[in-house]
């Protein structure tokens, strides 16, 4: 553990799950771009990079009995319910001189311990549209999660990306994630099988991992698409090391999320960012983030029907999905970095700290 012995640490970050998640990797993502706007540490060293400031539960009760030496409090960033919980008891019972904050993404109805955790907090925050609207009371900010653009970039020349990953097919088109319902792979499957018999250009790659309880609904689209004599127009890549990921959707042509339901969902803004056009579902932040007809189509969740009609508008043209992909690419880099995201957090913390501050002079 790397125990930080200054008394300047403005903000603590919460990190209580030893369980690796997509809230531990938006943490982790966003954190290094933080340390350049405020002091910081984490309370848990699950899954931190060695040199991470980190201090336990017991020496944030420590710290946080007085004041900043300018007299402002330290914001405590709560991603989490159990973090949340957290906050409330250093505050409550050890009367420590934090300002509790909370991000919420789910997009459902929170239950009553979220709710009542959730009025304990100084400041909500929120990460798209369609999370807020399952909050009670609006949140106070929306910063939507940031890509790393020098992990995520185009390729120089797609064609060559593509041909460097030895698949069949003239271009791809990826879809990302856990193999199972949720995602939408059957969607894109039903949608797709009857312009893949017009259409001999395209091979379907599915990237992530398939857990047995969801192998049947794999071996189902598999079997749609040998019925109909295209079982060599799908590659299943399966689960990759995060290093290839990057890589892979720099070569795809299109990447399909076609999700009935997500929290956020990276994959849209990651391929975006990588010089990819998108054909995306209305879950999560999409709607958001992508500009319909300019950076992909957007589609309603699990409408087959639908989702046929823009893959074949979007198909007719391949050249038109280099330019969605160039305007994606733009529009991640002027409004979706991971910059922009650490420094709406801490301009939104030290506000915070700013207000409260004033309320006790």
């Amino acid at each position: 553990m790397n125990t930080p012995c200054n008394t300047t640490i403005q903000l603590i970050l919460g990190n209580s799950n030893k369980r690796f998640s997509g809230v531990t990797s938006t943490m982790l993502q966003v954190l290094p771009h933080q340390q350049k706007h405020m002091d910081l540490a984490v309370m848990g060293s699950h899954h931190l990079p060695a040199e991470t400031p980190c201090i336990s539960f017991q020496q944030a009760i420590q710290l946080c009995k007085s004041t900043l030496p300018d007299g402002r409090k330290r914001v405590f960033h709560a991603r989490r319910n159990d973090e949340m919980i957290q906050a409330i008891i250093l505050k409550k019972i050890y009367k420590a001189q934090i300002i509790p904050v909370f991000t919420s993404t789910a997009q459902r109805h929170h239950s009553r311990l979220t709710k009542w955790l959730m009025k304990q907090m100084d400041g909500i925050i929120t990460t798209c549209t369609a999370a807020s609207a399952y909050l009670e009371k609006p949140a106070d900010i929306i910063v939507p999660h940031g890509i790393d653009l020098k992990t995520y970039f185009p390729a120089e020349d797609k064609k060559q990306a593509w041909a460097e990953l030895g698949f069949p097919g003239e271009y791809g088109i990826g879809i990302f994630g856990r193999v199972r319902h949720q995602k939408g792979l059957d969607v894109l499957i039903d949608a797709i099988i009857p312009l893949l018999k017009e259409n001999p250009a395209p091979t379907i790659v599915i990237v992530g991992e398939t857990t047995p309880n969801h192998q049947e609904f794999l071996d189902e689209q598999l079997s749609k698409l040998k019925s109909a004599g295209l079982e060599d127009r799908v590659i299943v890549h399966g689960k990759r090391p995060f290093s290839e990921i990057p890589k892979l959707f720099r070569a795809m042509s299109l990447v399909a999320a076609l999700s009935r339901n997500e929290g956020y969902g990276l994959t849209s803004p990651e391929a975006m960012a990588s010089g990819t056009a998108v054909l995306t579902s209305e879950a999560g932040a999409w709607k958001d983030v992508v500009r319909n007809e300019i950076d992909g189509l957007v589609v309603p969740c699990g409408n087959v029907e639908a989702t046929r009609h823009a893959l074949n508008q979007l198909l007719v043209d391949p050249n038109n999905l280099l330019e969605m992909g160039r305007n994606g690419h733009q529009r991640i880099h002027e409004k979706y970095t991971i910059e922009q995201e650490a420094e709406a957090l801490c301009n939104y913390f030290k506000k915070l700290q700013s207000i409260h501050q004033s309320k006790h002079l």
